[in-house]
């Protein structure tokens, strides 16, 4: 099959398995709720629609939950590329959060570097803890399922220890640190109160340099190579060990990166007391975007409006926000199923096949014309 008939394949899949999801929620919602149809419409229409007519402060509002999602998303993109299930992604976004909030605490210059110095040093110290189950799966086997999901309970409760007894601010009523430097802080993109910043700008750029980087460099050739056959790339002399440890160090970079960009864009004061979800929401989102990054902010968007018509279901309605879940749970279900659509496929191979074919006989029977 071609690569224009896989894509479309892909497509056509994936808005199917979307579309399988939103009928079984439907289905959910007729028989838990007394107003399902007044449900349905908090869910498919108000995330973007308010009295009657286009709301931009939605349109913002979704864009601002996007950009968390799109770096963890790329990062798991990078990961799994190389065949490597690491979910440390999750514990990288309240790490990389938690860096950023001190280092625009108690590093500050009183210079508009403080934001920048801020995301890099948290993408880098969260690059370095997810170097950590690499070398664990490289050097000794390990499953780096496993360690990474560890990995997210470990950091969760050491940031928690620092932040309820080293740099809690005693003055509140709530465990949560002393406010950031404003120059720390990301900048608003939208004014008027809204929660989108440039964060969501730096998250398109990168999804162009992951992409970029994935399919124009030697290093991502690597690791899709090494996702598509690791034997095969091993003894065709690629370093496979090394791949294995840039995909996974790149994949902690980013989803750190998100993390400092949605505590300084966000918020005033770090005061996470859990893991924030965007981690999982990130595989979903690479799931979805089938480990393209060009695709991610696509899938992003799907996810983050799903989760705001959720919300306002659940807001205004009978119908509990848990449901977004359940919709996840399907799309989860049909992506996994190798045989959803497997006919299609097939169908299209078939077809690909007697087009080239005729394509062949008929270079042929002109070359013989002539």
């Amino acid at each position: 099959m071609n690569n224009r008939r896989m894509l479309m394949f892909e497509i056509i899949r994936g808005a199917a398995a979307i579309l399988v999801a939103l009928i079984v929620a439907m289905i959910f919602i007729f028989i838990c709720s007394d107003q399902p149809f007044e449900a349905l419409r908090y869910m498919l229409v108000s995330p973007l629609v308010s009295n009657g007519s286009i709301s931009m402060n939605s349109i913002y509002t979704i864009f601002a939950a996007m950009t968390p999602i799109i770096f963890t998303g790329l990062g798991v993109c990078v990961m799994f590329s190389s065949n490597q299930f690491n979910l440390g992604g999750e514990g990288c976004v309240m790490l990389g959060g938690f860096i950023a909030a001190l280092v625009g605490i108690y590093c500050s210059t009183g210079t508009y570097l403080d934001m920048v110095i801020a995301v890099l040093i948290a993408s880098i110290v969260c690059a370095v803890v997810l170097y950590i189950p690499a070398v664990l799966k490289v050097k000794l086997g390990a499953s780096e399922m496993v360690s990474s999901l560890m990995i997210n309970y470990i950091i969760m409760y050491v940031v928690l220890h620092f932040l309820n007894n080293v740099f809690a601010d005693g003055s509140k009523g709530s465990v949560q640190t002393f406010p950031f430097a404003e120059t720390a802080r990301i900048p608003q993109l939208v004014a008027g109160g809204s929660k989108l910043t440039w964060g969501f700008i730096l998250a398109l750029i990168f999804t162009v340099l992951v992409a970029l980087f994935m399919y124009r460099t030697r290093w991502g050739y690597s690791i899709r190579m090494i996702g598509i056959n690791q034997n095969f790339a091993k003894y065709s002399g690629m370093k496979v060990g090394a791949v294995i440890i840039l995909s996974q160090i790149i994949g902690g970079f980013l989803s750190g990166m998100g993390g400092a960009l949605e505590v300084l864009g966000r918020y005033e004061v770090f005061l996470w007391r859990d893991l924030p979800g965007y981690g999982w929401t990130g595989v979903t989102v690479a799931i979805l975007a089938k480990n393209n990054p060009i695709f991610i902010p696509i899938a992003a968007f799907f996810i983050s409006y799903l989760n705001r018509g959720c919300t306002l279901m659940a807001t205004y309605s009978d119908v509990p926000a848990e449901m977004v879940d359940i919709i996840q749970a399907v799309i989860f279900l049909f992506f996994a199923a190798e045989k959803f659509l497997a006919k299609y496929r097939q169908k299209l191979v078939v077809a690909g096949a007697k087009e080239e074919l005729s394509q062949k006989n008929a270079a042929a029977a002109e070359g013989g014309q002539k």
